[in-house]
């Protein structure tokens, strides 16, 4: 049975090894084939977001450099000449058939900001509405090591979980994600065509870095996999060097045929709020409470929020409203929100009932140093969790 249109809005993210010739040159007739196809879904009334890599090493190729170089002012530097060319570039094509194109570089602290990330949002509707494809790249100009993704894949996930939309296409130099290292071969590897969970084992598999010029490899694809489906977005990894590639993964996933090109991740039934999203995926961290393992079964299972009768340890300087890590007393991390206590207040309280709050610090700010509404759970850890303890010290 054929269900054309599922996917109408799709970001599709094109790594560097995909878009260059071996020696960091531009492979130009490999990029008119892929804008060609964005625009081809265009013309079938679909939304496309086009998030780039090839900055740096469009940069390096211009300045004739071999070697990535390892400071982040030089690749600044870089990045800022290869942005400019990977646009033209881009601008031209586009222009021949009839499309205009929109540049949006992003740090990960525009999309740690609330308002930074509503603005972004924003513009890029703004943008898709007036039928303009969005061109997205990290700001590799400004970025430090602080507050780079520090890989286009992470980006492009967190890029399609802002804008809400229903497929995110991962290209790269490699068919998909194997069972092994495609690198060392072997008679039992295998291309992982469907990936429904993404366990432990399937991190194991995923591996180390990518090539010289890009920053991403498996690892980096997995984790904007994970992003993906647990904000309800199926996410393919399909390989850049295959002619018509992006409308095939489209029509594979459209006319729900066998999964037979690259490694489709299927999104979780239950997938995240936006707002939640944002909070798991765009917050950065400020410090890490421990819990014992009642608490932790309370905020698993029970749907309560974090009091402060079942906190044992607080690391890290944090004040009220900032996001921290809700950990196990074996150090696994379980959820992640926004406290209403302070570091200081959260070490003078923990252990205590909820009601005597206020005899410790002289006031409240609610009964809870986490409300469930401020608290994402990590996904996939309610699976196979046991308690570790009998005490449960979840006092209210």
């Amino acid at each position: 049975m054929i269900k054309m249109g599922k996917y109408n809005r799709i970001v599709i993210k094109i790594g560097s090894s995909s878009l260059t010739h071996n020696g960091g040159k531009l492979n130009l007739g490999r990029i008119d084939r892929f804008l060609r196809q964005m625009v081809d879904l265009k013309n079938q009334g679909k939304e496309v977001i086009f998030v780039s890599s090839g900055a740096i090493g469009a940069g390096m190729a211009e300045l004739g450099l071999k070697k990535r170089p390892s400071s982040i002012p030089e690749q600044q530097g870089i990045a800022a000449v290869g942005q400019a060319l990977i646009m033209g570039v881009y601008n031209k094509f586009l222009r021949e058939y009839g499309q205009i194109a929109a540049q949006i570089l992003l740090t990960a602290s525009d999309l740690e900001n609330r308002g930074r990330y509503l603005n972004a949002y924003n513009t890029l509707e703004s943008l898709l509405r007036k039928g303009i494809i969005p061109i997205i790249n990290e700001n590799d100009t400004v970025a430090t090591q602080e507050i780079k993704f520090g890989d286009n894949d992470t980006l492009s996930a967190r890029v399609a979980g802002l804008v809400e939309a229903d497929l995110l296409i991962i290209l790269s130099d490699i068919e998909g994600m194997y069972n092994g290292d495609p690198r060392q071969g072997g008679e039992n590897l295998k291309l992982i065509n469907k990936v429904t969970e993404i366990t432990p084992e399937l991190k194991k598999i995923a591996g180390g870095n990518g090539s010289l010029i890009g920053t991403g490899g498996m690892q980096t694809k997995l984790q904007a996999a994970e992003i993906s489906i647990e904000s309800g977005i199926t996410m393919v990894i399909g390989p850049g060097f295959r002619n018509n590639i992006i409308n095939d993964i489209v029509t594979m996933l459209e006319e729900e045929s066998n999964h037979n090109i690259g490694t489709t991740f299927i999104p979780t039934s239950n997938c995240l709020s936006k707002r939640k999203q944002w909070l798991l995926y765009n917050q950065a961290v400020s410090g890490w409470i421990t819990v014992d393992f009642g608490a932790a079964e309370a905020l698993l299972y029970q749907g309560k929020s974090l009091l402060p009768g079942g906190i044992t340890k607080v690391k890290g300087s944090f004040k009220k409203g900032d996001s921290v890590l809700i950990i196990d007393e074996s150090g696994e991390e379980l959820a992640k929100g926004l406290v209403n206590y302070s570091s200081g207040e959260v070490e003078l309280i923990k252990g205590y009932h909820s009601g005597e709050i206020v005899s410790l610090l002289g006031y409240e700010n609610g009964s809870d140093v986490i409300h469930r509404d401020n608290m994402v759970i990590k996904g996939g850890i309610k699976n196979g969790y046991q308690r570790r303890s009998t005490g449960s010290s979840q006092k209210s």
